[in-house]
């Protein structure tokens, strides 16, 4: 009897699987290790993602140069300029985030179709700027004709009046920037570096109101005109 139950123990035993604890934890280990890389590389792609919707334009229009620095209001760390929103514009017709793309970006339509030694220059300025560690950004290049009379449209709704509006955002046929002839740079301490050395690469502040709006008006090393009074 006792000889029975020792074999049929012993039966059991064989029947019993072979368990192997630290192959589990490794398994988890590793299907862990694969989740974390799977986020990581998840967060990369939509930070760059964003990025690019940013510079190009897919993300809400930014509008330059419609609010005089006098209505800034106190304390704000902005440039003078006023956030507007627009889906019916995108990168096709000019549009640039503030502050986020750079004259080196030439696959965007508002860079690419600049005047092409005024683009030179803005790249000559843009590098030595970086030097004194100054980020020089276009926040406005080229612009449609429709996108600069929907500025316009936007600015006679915010001043009342087209007079008042044109002081800040020229008519499609007059503005420089249909013409990519212009641009308007960010943020604050890059227009006032450029105000200071612009004349080096013949960029020049063109409108005594607008600190950020910047043509190609006068030879390398020369001498800026005189500003105008305003884009009126």
């Amino acid at each position: 009897m006792q000889h029975d139950m020792q074999q049929q123990h012993q039966h059991q035993h064989q029947q019993q699987p072979h368990r192997h604890p630290g192959r589990r934890s490794t398994v988890a280990r590793r299907g862990s290790g694969r989740a974390v890389v799977i986020l990581a590389a998840t967060a990369v792609a939509l930070t760059a993602a964003i990025a690019l919707a940013a510079c190009t334009g897919v993300a809400p229009t930014i509008t330059r140069g419609i609010s005089a620095l006098a209505e800034r209001p106190s304390g704000d760390a902005g440039d003078g300029t006023t956030t507007t929103t627009d889906g019916a514009f995108g990168s096709d017709d000019g549009v640039l985030e503030e502050n986020r793309c750079s004259a080196y970006d030439t696959d965007l339509p508002a860079i690419a179709n600049l005047d092409a030694d005024l683009l030179e220059a803005v790249q000559q300025a843009t590098d030595a700027a970086a030097q004194d560690d100054i980020a020089l950004y276009v926040s406005s290049g080229w612009r449609s004709t429709a996108y600069q009379q929907h500025l316009l449209d936007e600015a006679i709704l915010q001043y009342g009046s087209e007079a008042a509006a044109r002081q800040y955002v020229a008519t499609p046929d007059g503005s420089s920037h249909t013409r990519g002839a212009a641009v308007d740079i960010g943020a604050t301490d890059a227009d006032y570096w450029l105000i200071e050395h612009g004349a080096d690469y013949g960029l020049c502040q063109t409108y005594a109101n607008e600190i950020w709006h910047f043509e190609l008006a006068t030879v390398p090393g020369g001498e800026c005109p005189e500003l105008l009074p305003d884009a009126g």
